[in-house]
């Protein structure tokens, strides 16, 4: 499902048990310097990134200051973030104007809040141009924070150069049946540079059946239930989404290939090392 990019006045886009995509949270808070922005979230741990600006989180008694340092977008520095553990008041507070993402996934455990700095990023690179899959991916909760966290993956995605593909060869997760396949709901906020940009996002239920396809533009949000979601930008423009999992029975992301591009993986540079970092 496509959201069109809409002002939500710090109310969540996605909220605990959507019947969409039950498993995964996303809110996304606008502060001026100075306002604060609290919150709780029964059963759902999350994560606070800033898209730009520069914020302090406080939680379960810590406080993590200076948490961001980008400026004009999220291509103007690393991502940072705090996780903050299931059912856990968080209060954040801007100290410049900032516009914040909050991601979740279900879990019932309360873990421990940690804050991850632009030097802890696990970053991986692959694809190539001549294939049109060129792209980055920055893990701010990825395999590195495996014992630290319970069920959410948070990453940010970049293309590399200007159009292309990206999620190819199409993939699904959406059914627990290992080891070939986890279920892990998925959401998606995307940005483009110039910000006038846009691309495409294809769902397709069944393989090798019509699907459908959602015209993304800047600020736009995709949920991912079920099926296989390659997306792309136009030729010319640069593309980024903000990238939310969760698992239903565990972390680890398993996924699985669409029978009828599967072969493709062989044709694209680096991309079993990038299915590694979700696991």
């Amino acid at each position: 499902m496509h959201i069109p990019p809409h002002d939500n006045r710090n109310r969540a886009i996605v909220d605990m048990g959507d019947a969409r995509v039950p498993l995964v949270y996303f809110n996304i808070l606008r502060l001026k310097a100075g306002e604060s922005f609290g919150y709780r979230l029964p059963g759902y741990e999350s994560c606070v990134v800033p898209a730009t600006g520069t914020v302090e989180v406080d939680c379960a008694g810590e406080t993590f200051v200076d948490i961001g340092q980008r400026g004009a977008d999220v291509w103007d520095g690393e991502p940072e973030g705090v996780y903050i553990p299931s059912d856990t008041p968080a209060r954040i507070t801007a100290r410049r104007d900032s516009e914040v993402f909050v991601a979740g996934a279900r879990f019932d455990r309360t873990l421990r809040p940690f804050a991850v700095r632009a030097g802890d990023l696990d970053v991986v690179q692959y694809g190539s141009d001549e294939t049109k899959t060129h792209r980055k991916i920055k893990h701010i909760l990825g395999a590195a924070c495996h014992d630290r966290v319970g069920r959410l993956l948070v990453s940010e995605l970049y293309t590399v150069g200007a159009g292309g593909w990206s999620g190819f060869p199409s993939h699904k997760h959406d059914t627990d049946r290992l080891p070939d396949e986890t279920r892990h709901d998925e959401c998606y906020n995307f940005r483009f540079r110039p910000g006038h940009g846009s691309g495409l996002q294809m769902l397709q239920r069944v393989d090798n059946e019509p699907g459908d396809a959602y015209h993304v533009m800047d600020g736009s949000t995709v949920l991912i239930d079920r099926g296989y979601h390659p997306c792309c930008v136009l030729p010319g423009y640069e593309m980024y989404y903000f990238t939310i999992l969760g698992g239903q029975s565990q972390r680890s992301l398993r996924q699985f290939f669409q029978p009828t591009h599967a072969d493709q993986v062989k044709t694209i540079p680096g991309i079993m090392d990038m299915v590694a970092k979700f696991r």
